[in-house]
């Protein structure tokens, strides 16, 4: 298991990269969350094959361990729509009981089905890969944990506790950390890690020699500081320091509202040679693009909310005049929506606003949630996204929206072009785009067609990345130390 002193310790990075390091000696493979909080989720196999989402992070982690991401991998997933309030995702599934349940009280309703996800993840798998979720020495939330050191217990898992150096303060992490857990609990901690790190390793002594000696447990690994490691972020948005190398051609900037969901699925567009990749979050962001650079409304758990700060911020002014000026537009589920005339909630799901206008269409809430994978093929595309015309490509749909052509507006000729049946729509002029298709970006086909350039570098792939972070692991722990964390214990044998 791979705990973390914090949030944005590295805990996801290196199970995925175990994952992989794992199924490259030949054995069968798994990664486990019992509890994740993201909007990044991805549409999984389920229960009698009903599709269902779990976190992206788990996703991937499935995708290293060469083993197919399905719902008992990340049996809880919660889903942020405001600051206070979640939605509740058990078993790949919405729960309007669980949502409306206060956190504590939720513990023991979903602890059995977190339990029995994991003994069958264990029975049916040489190796599991446990992640940590926060911090496991979260007081306040220890008697009520069903994803930390309870995960651990249960499984007597061999747990690693990671911390970010470059954060300062990691002995101090390390040893805090180890101090507030309870003794039979600080007994499963085998290992420290050092996770991005810049600078003479050999600085670090004698503090680790000085923490095994205050706790027992050895420093397993020191991790160098990775900037292009080509995996989304699990907690937050992308860095501008891992930008592409070389000249840039193209810019995206990826409009960071509060609610913003599905941001991982921008990630290889930083792996795209001459591609710059921002976040804007204020009209000054979007000064200065060319009329070939791209402004994207990516998905949001709160369309209407996040409309709304989009126009008290004046977004909606500057990206309309991106677009008046021939600008390539995109929109994504969310964006999509905010694209169109008006979003009408008579269900309470998401609420009533006017859109930004700049496709004919009209959004209905419903309180059904399109939950698919999806494969596609582009019609005849026109203007700047004509590269897509006839590609086939694949994603994943995740909505209460249901999107249609305004009828009094078709009425005068105002007809937005149906691209893909259902799924994607473009203004007449061609500049602007709306798909409710996530994963667009991922798709090798529609990469290659939007950026496909003679002699330009390869993207890499995700295999690729997989096999970077495997080396980078077995390159940075002691040898020996990651056979040895799954190796049969004598007393058992």
């Amino acid at each position: 298991m791979v705990l973390g002193t914090t949030s944005g310790a590295g805990k996801s990075w290196l199970t995925t990269a175990l994952c992989r390091y794992y199924s490259n000696l030949g054995l069968k493979v798994a990664p486990f969350k019992a509890q994740n909080m993201s909007n990044n989720a991805r549409v999984v196999p389920g229960p009698a094959g009903v599709m269902g989402e779990i976190g992206s992070a788990q996703y991937f982690q499935a995708l290293a361990a060469r083993a197919e991401p399905e719902v008992r991998m990340n049996p809880l997933l919660l889903k942020p729509e405001a600051d206070t309030h979640s939605q509740v995702v058990l078993m790949g599934q919405v729960s309007a009981e669980l949502t409306a349940m206060p956190w504590r009280g939720r513990s023991e309703k979903v602890w059995p089905q977190i339990a029995a996800a994991l003994d069958a993840l264990r029975a049916e798998n040489d190796v599991v890969v446990i992640e940590g979720a926060g911090s496991p020495a979260e007081i306040n939330l220890h008697a009520s944990d069903i994803v930390n050191m309870r995960v651990a217990r249960h499984a007597d898992a061999r747990c690693l506790l990671v911390t970010d150096i470059d954060r300062g303060g990691a002995f101090a992490h390390l040893y805090g950390t180890w101090a507030l857990l309870p003794e039979d609990e600080r007994a499963l901690i085998h290992g420290f890690v050092l996770n991005k790190f810049r600078g003479d390793a050999s600085l670090l002594a004698p503090a680790p020699q000085m923490l095994q000696d205050l706790t027992g447990v050895p420093t397993a690994a020191t991790i160098p500081m990775q900037w292009r490691h080509g995996l989304p972020e699990e907690d937050g948005v992308f860095d501008d320091r891992t930008l592409s190398a070389g000249a840039v051609h193209t810019t995206v900037a990826v409009v960071a509202y509060p609610r913003i969901s599905n941001l991982d699925e921008f990630q290889p567009l930083k792996n795209v040679p001459g591609v710059r990749l921002l976040w804007a979050r204020s009209p000054a962001d979007l000064g200065g693009l060319k009329p070939t650079d791209w402004v994207v409304l990516p998905g949001s758990k709160a369309t209407a909310s996040d409309l709304a700060w989009l126009r008290a911020q004046g977004l909606d002014q500057a990206v309309a005049h991106h677009a008046e000026q021939g600008g390539t537009v995109l929109g994504v589920c969310g964006g999509l929506q905010m694209l169109g005339e008006a979003l009408i909630d008579t269900a309470g799901i998401d609420g009533n606003a006017p859109g930004l206008g700049l496709l004919p269409l009209v959004t209905t809430f419903e309180v059904a949630k399109t939950v698919q994978r999806t494969q596609a093929h582009f019609g005849a595309v026109l203007g700047a996204w004509a590269a897509l015309a006839g590609v086939s490509v694949t994603g994943y749909e995740i909505h209460h929206g249901q999107t249609a052509q305004h009828p009094a507006m078709a009425a005068k000729g105002d007809v937005a072009r149906e691209v893909i049946p259902g799924i994607a729509w473009q203004n007449p002029a061609g500049n602007v785009l709306g798909v409710y298709l996530h994963g667009l970006l991922e798709d090798p086909a529609a990469l290659q067609a939007l950026f496909g350039r003679v002699g330009a570098a390869p993207v890499p792939t995700l295999d690729a990345m997989f096999e970077g972070l495997a080396r980078m692991a077995d390159a940075s722990f002691v040898p020996g130390a990651l056979r040895a964390l799954i190796a049969p214990d004598p007393a058992t044998a």
